[in-house]
This record gives C-alpha cells, sequence and structure tokens, in this order.
C-alpha cells in the first residue's frame, strides 16, 4: 500500500498521471492500476481525469494529508534505523572546544562506512568519571589525565586574556603583563594554579568558564581565559584583556579506557588527530 500512496502523492502534486509516472519511474498503466487499487481499498474515488486534466475529487483532498503523513513517517522510520544501525561513539568534552568536537562528528560521519558521534558537553570531573563508569567511549580532557585511562591526540590551548569585570583598574588597560597581578584574586577552573602568574588562587568546577566569569562579574576575582572563549562570549559587565603571560595554556588530550577499545573508537582517534592537522 506504501507505493499506491507514493502514487497517490505523486499525482496529487503534478495532476497528471504521466508525468507522475516518469517521476516515479513506472509506466502510466502501472500507475493507473496503483491507483486503481488504493481507490478500491479505500472505498472511495481519488481523481476525477478527463481528456485535458486531472483533478482530486472532494476525498481525494481529505486523504492526501494522510498519505503524505505516512509516507514521511516511513522515511522518517527509515532515517532513524540507518543511523540507529550505524556504529556509534559517544564522546565526552568540554565546551571550549566546541569548535573540534564538531569537526570529529563530520569527519567520521564522512568517512566509509559512516560513524556516529554522540556528543556530551562536561566538565573534567563529569568526563572523567563518565567514561570511568563506560557512559562515554572517550573524553577529551585537560591533562594530566587520570592514569587509568590511555591519551592521545595532545593539544594546546592558549590562554592570552583576562576576564575582569566592568569598573575594575585593569578594565581600560591595552594589556595586562603578570607583574600587575600581585595581590589579585585569580580564578582557576581545574585542580592546579594557573603556572607563573602572581596572586591567589580560588579552585572553581572544572572547565566550567561560564561559572567563574559569573564570579568575575560579581567581583570575586579575575579569570584569565582563551581567546577561543572571548569570540564568542558576549557579556556587558564583564571586560576582556590582552594577556601577555608567555606560553600560558591549557593542554588537552584524547583519553579512553583500554578495557573498551574497538575499531570505531581507533577511527574515533584518527579523526581527532586529523582534524587537528587540518584546522
Amino acid at each position: 500500500m506504501l507505493k499506491e500512496m507514493h502514487c497517490f502523492a505523486r499525482i496529487a502534486e503534478r495532476l497528471s498521471f504521466s508525468r507522475a509516472a516518469a517521476d516515479l519511474g513506472m509506466s502510466q498503466p502501472a500507475m493507473s492500476q496503483a491507483i486503481t487499487r488504493l481507490e478500491r481499498a479505500a472505498g472511495v474515488r481519488l481523481f476525477e481525469r478527463t481528456a485535458r486534466d486531472v483533478r482530486l475529487t472532494a476525498e481525494g483532498k481529505a486523504l492526501l494529508p494522510y498519505a503524505e503523513q505516512v509516507i514521511e513517517s516511513v522515511r522518517a522510520f527509515e532515517a532513524e534505523s540507518a543511523r540507529l544501525a550505524r556504529p556509534t561513539i559517544h564522546l565526552a568534552y568540554p565546551p571550549i572546544v566546541g569548535a573540534l568536537a564538531a569537526r570529529i562528528v563530520r569527519r567520521l560521519a564522512g568517512r566509509t562506512p559512516a560513524i556516529g558521534v554522540e556528543l556530551r558537553a562536561a566538565g573534567r570531573g563529569t568526563a572523567a568519571q563518565a567514561l570511568a563508569d563506560g557512559e562515554v567511549s572517550a573524553a577529551i580532557l585537560a591533562t594530566p589525565a587520570p592514569a587509568r585511562f590511555v591519551t592521545a591526540a595532545r593539544f594546546h590551548v592558549t590562554v592570552d586574556h583576562l576576564a575582569v569585570p566592568v569598573g575594575h583598574r585593569l578594565a581600560a588597560r591595552p594589556k595586562v603583563i603578570p607583574e600587575e597581578l600581585g595581590g589579585q584574586l585569580l580564578l582557576t577552573p581545574g585542580t592546579r594554579p594557573w603556572p607563573g602568574l602572581p596572586g591567589r588562587s580560588r579552585m572553581v568546577a572544572d572547565d566550567d568558564f561560564a561559572a567563574a566569569l559569573d564570579l568575575v562579574a560579581a567581583g570575586a576575582g579575575l579569570l584569565p581565559i582563551p581567546q577561543l572563549l572571548v569570540r564568542t562570549v558576549r557579556r556587558d559587565d564583564v571586560r576582556f584583556v590582552p594577556l601577555d603571560a608567555g606560553d600560558l595554556r591549557i593542554t588537552y588530550a584524547l583519553a579512553w579506557s583500554k578495557e573498551r577499545v574497538t575499531p570505531e573508537l581507533m577511527a574515533l582517534v584518527q579523526a581527532v588527530q586529523d582534524a587537528l592537522w587540518t584546522r
């Protein structure tokens, strides 16, 4: 019956049995037979045909949306079943490297056979726990990663700006140098203080720069931040000032459990390495 509904919908669109038949790669007699079968099953006439034109009957107009809904549901079923049949990798990642995660998804979707990737944005602690529990196949973690995980594809995110609250004495500076941070409270998203920067440290949630920026706006500290985030964050209560702190950076790596290695995971490792080389 699905074939007949396709014929019905196409004729209703084209208002021509011959053009609809050509669209579907059928002969005109076969198209007519399909409509006859559908009309018998429905118990109503769907089309009025004359030598000059084809028109939907009132019953045909009423039934057309239902046929189109059936066709669309079948297409959605086929698409979803194809997606579920693909091998799938579950990848946790910190939001700061979201652009890289998107490139990885596109690379794996474009390979043959395609590999699906389910992304989960998560801070370091949450991602590491999900990886340990087997909820994700791999995770992009700030290093050093827990020793129980295998790591590869290391890369660095340069920290070259300082987030300060509006009205702070450094907010109008064209550039800040480390010597100007003595006595300041620096927010640290992670478990280690910023190397080479003076001042006191306050630890905040792993990789949660959004929450740390709320603290900056509240006057609870200053936040060294990568330009990757500066380009995407728009806030009226925070200023981003260039920070000349030398080789200040956060290092990330792809991590996975050595007990859960699959061909799809190895394809993910390769995709991450390729994405890092071809930015």
